[in-house]
């Protein structure tokens, strides 16, 4: 069997700023995201997916924020979209998913806790990521774990991996301690891009390993770094704020999260999804989902 989690809060996203707003019934609301994200995960349904595993941010700021000031927070975040991050959960929780609503911890965080448990069961054929976020590449493991985009359709492994950021999942948070990351708040150190990023790490691995002169790095790995002297002197002077930066990008694993795979199986819509189908405009969603095939 194959296993699915979701990244709620990005599909919630790009419902929002990809759907026609639609008022839901009783107190003026905007649902029309919601409604996207529930007919999503009924079509992956249909399309015989069996255990099923939602994550989303019921509350936007994290222990990280406490870490990082400028980490990333609920401001800016329209008002109509916050408001939605409950009824997906309530929407969801009525279909008969099982849904994530992280407070101390990120979504993602739930993610990588659910992978770790079930890419331990035999039973499992594959573990699907759905997001197309750069945090949850060091999840990735060979073909077994890998990450899908909902809205591209893009599959990508561990190969993946290493052709589009240079190096393996493993050095993920470290290729984004050193490069930054704009979607999360935190900038990187200056001067280090993607490819100099990838050349270092993917001869050291992780940022531990890198020497602070370097005339102590492997020739060829100066050699292949622009610019090596300087960005050396960077890493060696800002090593801390790296380290730091590298355990914002590093996934929390919790696997008090999940008991099991079992525990994912979907066994159809709750009694309650029919009336929540009608407060979302969209009655059609629970004809849809009584259709499905129970596993």
């Amino acid at each position: 069997m194959d296993v699915h989690l979701i990244d709620g809060t990005y599909e919630l996203f790009r419902q929002f700023f990809g759907q026609q707003k639609r008022r839901g019934a009783g107190p003026a609301a905007e649902v029309a995201a919601t409604r996207g994200v529930v007919a999503s995960v009924l079509t992956l349904l249909a399309e015989g997916a069996t255990h099923v595993g939602v994550a989303t941010d019921h509350v936007i700021e994290s222990f990280r924020n406490e870490l990082w000031p400028g980490y990333k927070d609920s401001s800016g975040v329209p008002g109509e979209l916050l408001s939605q991050f409950g009824l997906l959960e309530e929407s969801l929780a009525a279909l008969g998913v099982v849904v994530w609503p992280m407070v101390d911890l990120e979504a993602d965080d739930a993610l990588a806790s659910a992978a770790a448990v079930v890419s331990g069961d035999p039973s499992v054929s594959q573990v699907v990521i759905w997001t197309p976020d750069k945090d949850l590449a060091q999840c990735v493991d060979g073909d077994r774990v890998v990450q899908r985009d909902r809205r591209t359709g893009v599959t990508i492994g561990e190969r993946g991996v290493r052709a589009k950021f240079g190096v393996g999942p493993a050095s993920i948070p470290d290729w984004l301690a050193l490069v930054g990351d704009s979607a999360d708040g935190f900038p990187g150190l200056p001067g280090w891009g993607r490819r100099s990023a990838a050349a270092l790490l993917d001869h050291y691995g992780t940022l531990g390993a890198v020497p602070d002169d370097v005339a102590e790095w492997d020739a060829a790995v100066r050699a292949a770094i622009r610019g090596a002297p300087s960005l050396a002197a960077v890493l060696s002077s800002e090593r801390p704020l790296a380290e730091l930066f590298r355990d914002l990008a590093t996934l929390r694993v919790d696997r008090s999260l999940l008991s099991g795979t079992e525990e994912l199986r979907w066994h159809g819509p709750t009694a309650d999804f029919g009336a929540t189908c009608e407060h979302l405009g969209a009655p059609e969603l629970a004809d849809r989902a009584e259709r499905i095939p129970r596993s």
